[in-house]
C-alpha cells in the first residue's frame, strides 16, 4: 500500500486517525491525532502504536507488542470498538477505538484504521455506577461480576485456546499446578507452560492478575 493511500483513508475523518502496519507500527497520522495526543505525525510515525498511546484497557491490560487486536487486524478479523485509556494532549482519557481492517491481499494485506472518540465523561460514569452498585447493593457475586465485566476491552480478544482456558476456570477456583494437572490429565509441566503462555497473553505477572483479568473481561 503507498503513502498516498495511507493518507486519503485517515483524512476521510475529523476524529484523531493513524494507520497502522501490519507489524503494529505507525504509518499514517492525521492532524487531529497530533491535537487529541499531543504528539507531532513526526514523531510518531515508525513508533509502535503502544509506545505513543501507552493504553491501558479496563481490565488492567497494557498496550504491548504482543497485541491481541494487532493480531485480530493482521488475519483482517472484523474487530469491534474497544474501550482504552490513553496519553493524550490533556493526560490520561478514555477513548472509544474503532477499527478497520480492509480485506485486502498483497502490500496492503495487515494494515488497519484506527480511529478514536473521546470516551472519558462516559467512562468515569460508568465508573460511579459500578461503585454504587458494589458498594450499595446485595446482589449475589456472580450476578455482580456478570454486570460489571468489561464487554469492550481488548483483553476480550486475548486468543486463549480451549486448554488455556479450562486451565485459567481451574485457577479462578484456586487450583494448584498438581490439582490441575491431575483434573486434566496433563503433567505439572505442561500445566506450567499453559500458565506461562496464559500469563503472556493476558499481560499478567501473577497467576491471580490473570484471573482477575480474565474475570473482568468475561472470559470466565
Amino acid at each position: 500500500m503507498r503513502r498516498e493511500q495511507l493518507y486519503e483513508l485517515i483524512e476521510g475523518t475529523a476524529d484523531p486517525a493513524f494507520v497502522l502496519d501490519p507489524n503494529g507500527m505507525i504509518a499514517a497520522w492525521n492532524d487531529s491525532a497530533t491535537t487529541f495526543f499531543g504528539i507531532t505525525e513526526e514523531k510518531a510515525l515508525g513508533q509502535a502504536c503502544g509506545e505513543v498511546l501507552r493504553g491501558i484497557d479496563e481490565c488492567g491490560k497494557f498496550c504491548e507488542i504482543n497485541c491481541s487486536v494487532k493480531d485480530h487486524a493482521r488475519n483482517c478479523h472484523p474487530l469491534k470498538s474497544y474501550d482504552i485509556e490513553v496519553n493524550t494532549a490533556s493526560g490520561r482519557k478514555w477513548c472509544n477505538m474503532s477499527v478497520l481492517t480492509p480485506a485486502a491481499k498483497g502490500p496492503a494485506a495487515g494494515y488497519s484504521l484506527h480511529i478514536a472518540r473521546s470516551a472519558d465523561l462516559q467512562k468515569r460514569f460508568e465508573h460511579l455506577i459500578r461503585d454504587f452498585v458494589v458498594s450499595e447493593t446485595s446482589l449475589p457475586t456472580a450476578n455482580i461480576n456478570e454486570m460489571l465485566s468489561a464487554k469492550a476491552a481488548p483483553t476480550q480478544l486475548a486468543d486463549l485456546s480451549k486448554r488455556e482456558l479450562e486451565v485459567l476456570r481451574l485457577l479462578g477456583k484456586g487450583s494448584t499446578t498438581a490439582v490441575i494437572a491431575k483434573t486434566l490429565f496433563i503433567s505439572s509441566t505442561t500445566v506450567n507452560n499453559h500458565v506461562q503462555s496464559i500469563l503472556k497473553k493476558l499481560s499478567a505477572h501473577t497467576r491471580l492478575e490473570a484471573v482477575r483479568r480474565a474475570e473482568k473481561a468475561g472470559l470466565i
